[in-house]
């Protein structure tokens, strides 16, 4: 270590290393104080580790002695997973050392975890490239590791389509998925209420068509909102909400039971890209099924006019007095094929733009900011390929018919909105459906932060290592 400057210094200006004739930027933040430092930045985790004489500051020498001590920690690990002992690391070996630990990744995802730390392009990964790319961040063992390559952002668009993520048994076993599945939540429900105006704009552009409503998307706003005031923007967000937990609860455990059973009950076996997306897809199915009347109801209840209906319950009882329990899966069909478009176009697109900047910037880590703009991209990609059958759906789902009365099939209502309205008919309503993607990927990723820390989501690591100094 040939330079370093003071804490005091730290908390004006960036602090530049020179380490084994490198020069690198060994910290991106102004300061070094824990009291001011938010616990997801990776200052924190490294104030924490080298705080020796618990002052809230790192001085020189226990800068210094973190760097040691994370280095030989690193070595350790390399040398793990460096099975055949030849001082490289190869996609095979970081497959069968997830293995190891609970972690089942395809050779496509081992290759992807590789070639983000393989600058020279040998498609191994040397003690250099290994040290580089982890030497300030306070990884203690291999299960930090899997957790540190691993994508676990759950973005909520307001489409609950998409393949659900991996977790290890550890992460199973010690309750983190349910407290990391409550933070998706909790942020789905805050993104769905920060865009619901756009949200029942969609919707009524896309059950009032040309032949009903000749108005653009600005007049649709304002007849809304003088039919109802400005809160009936928010008319249908209630069960929107609500809906998140039980559909995010059924579609992971349903997906981690298609997976064993797919596997054969072999736990060592890994499931390819494609066989996640099936399994992702049935989930969804298995999902969509039990809480579909939730989808109706909110299609109805978003649509009401004022007076119309006191609540949900009292929607729910109108709904079965005059059409019948059968009402509750109005447009299940085109819901249930819209599933394989959305879900199968946005995991695509997501692996091959990470791929993409993966290979264009070997050996760098692409960061939070790039994997949340492939999500938007892939998510929005997935919207557009299945929009005209969300279309169909959401207008089988408004139709109020009399018990008994003819209803109209998919296909003929595709047929009168092509003949009435032509293909772009098919699309009414994606202007505000694209228009939500950007702000609710941006709420959802805040929120989910901040409530991953609240539950202790993104600190267990630090709780167990604080756990074995106690022991020790």
């Amino acid at each position: 270590l040939l330079c370093f400057c003071s804490s005091h210094d730290l908390q004006n200006a960036q602090c530049y290393c020179e380490y084994t004739q490198s020069v690198c930027v060994c910290l991106n933040c102004f300061f070094f104080l824990i009291d001011v430092v938010v616990s997801d930045c990776p200052c924190f985790q490294i104030v924490e580790s080298g705080d020796t004489n618990h002052d809230g500051v790192l001085d020189f020498e226990e800068f210094t002695e973190y760097l040691r001590t994370n280095e030989k920690q690193l070595k350790l690990m390399f040398s793990s997973l460096d099975k055949n002992n030849d001082g490289e690391i190869d996609a095979a070996e970081i497959q069968l050392s997830l293995r190891s630990i609970g972690v089942n990744i395809s050779v496509e995802d081992a290759n992807r975890i590789l070639l983000s730390m393989d600058k020279d392009g040998t498609r191994t990964i040397d003690w250099n490239e290994w040290r580089d790319y982890f030497l300030f961040n306070s990884l203690n063992n291999m299960e930090d590791v899997a957790r540190y390559w691993k994508h676990s952002l759950i973005l909520d668009i307001g489409e609950q389509l998409t393949v659900p993520d991996e977790f290890s048994e550890e992460e199973k076993k010690s309750g983190y998925v349910w407290r990391q599945l409550m933070a998706g939540a909790m942020a789905g429900s805050v993104s769905r209420t920060g865009t619901a105006p756009l949200d029942r704009l969609k919707v009524f552009r896309q059950v009032h068509g040309s032949t009903h409503f000749k108005g653009n998307v600005l007049s649709s706003f304002r007849y809304m909102v003088k039919e109802g005031g400005v809160q009936s923007l928010w008319r249908g967000n209630g069960i929107n909400v609500l809906k998140i937990a039980p559909e995010t609860a059924i579609k992971f455990t349903a997906y981690e039971q298609i997976k064993n059973v797919m596997r054969g009950g072999n736990e060592t076996t890994n499931l390819r890209v494609h066989e996640r997306f099936v399994a992702g897809s049935l989930a969804g199915a298995v999902a969509q099924t039990a809480i579909y009347p939730m989808e109706v109801l909110k299609t109805r209840l978003t649509l009401r006019k004022t007076g119309q209906y006191s609540g949900i319950a009292d929607c729910a009882k109108q709904i079965i007095q005059r059409e019948g329990v059968t009402a509750f899966y109005k447009g299940y069909i085109p819901n249930l094929l819209g599933i394989v478009p959305y879900a199968g176009i946005d995991l695509a697109v997501y692996e091959t733009l990470k791929f993409a900047w993966l290979n264009r910037n070997r050996g760098l880590d692409p960061g939070v900011m790039v994997l949340v703009g492939c999500g938007a991209v892939s998510s929005t990609c997935g919207q557009l390929a299945s929009y005209p059958l969300a279309l169909i759906r959401t207008r089988m789902q408004a139709q109020a018919t009399e018990k008994g009365a003819p209803k109209p099939s998919m296909l003929k209502l595709f047929h009168s909105i092509v003949t009435q309205e032509g293909v772009a008919g098919l699309y009414r309503g994606i202007s505000p459906n694209l228009l939500k993607v950007i702000p609710a990927v941006s709420m959802s990723y805040v929120v989910y932060e901040y409530t991953r820390i609240v539950l202790g989501v993104d600190i267990e690591g630090r709780k167990r290592k604080k756990g074995k100094k106690k022991d020790g």
